[in-house]
């Protein structure tokens, strides 16, 4: 999933009215304002009521439904492998944020303040969500080393406090940043030519 994919897709979602907010990988490189590393597919989350819309949108630009439903997280995938991953929300202002249905029955709220996040993705403004949240919904799967290289860039940049169970490993990863490819968003070719999403099988959403 590229960045000029990415950009692609917000520009029709947006386009029809539909406001959707970077999650995962993405959401994170969104963050930081430059690509830290190859992408296997886009995590978004909208209200659940766009969640009809968004399929529209997205199956006619080549997409087409793999796996779930709304108001449960859905995965939509295209002729090439790229994949888009999306996790509607109804907010509520009682249960302080946009209330995320899991596949257990229960529900996980990205709390307000989250949704105010926002970055650049091949220098385009984009809303994701803030680093806080970001740190947030690493939490409660077991996380790869890609994963502890994304909680170290959130904290280095932002100062986010990591869980006691993750920093230290996350720590671990400093050493590893001079090593990394760092790619400018927006300096990919402009040729433009996947996973099953964590969330349906996890207390929390993040992939």
């Amino acid at each position: 999933m590229t960045a000029r994919e990415v950009v692609r897709l917000l520009d029709l979602l947006e386009g029809n009215g539909i406001d959707v907010w970077l999650d995962g990988g993405w959401g994170v490189d969104a963050l930081l304002g430059h690509e830290t590393r190859e992408h296997d597919d886009l995590d978004l989350v909208c209200e659940r009521v766009d969640s009809d819309r968004v399929v529209t949108a997205l199956e006619g630009a080549g997409y087409e439904v793999a796996a779930g439903a709304a108001p449960l997280s859905f995965v939509l995938v295209d002729s090439d492998g790229r994949q888009v991953d999306v996790h509607p929300v109804t907010f509520d202002e009682a249960l302080g944020g946009g209330v995320y249905p899991m596949e257990d029955g229960g529900e996980w709220v990205y709390p307000s303040a989250g949704f105010e996040g926002r970055g650049t993705v091949a220098r385009r403004p984009v809303r994701c969500l803030s680093p806080e949240v970001q740190v947030l919904v690493h939490d409660g799967y077991e996380l790869e080393a890609k994963d502890f290289r994304e909680l170290w860039l959130l904290h280095e940049r932002f100062g986010v406090e990591l869980p006691a169970k993750y920093a230290e490993r996350a720590l671990a990863v400093k050493g590893e940043r001079a090593s990394a490819t760092r790619t400018t968003l927006g300096a990919e070719p402009v040729d433009v030519p996947s996973s099953t999403d964590r969330r349906h099988g996890s207390d929390t959403p993040h992939d």
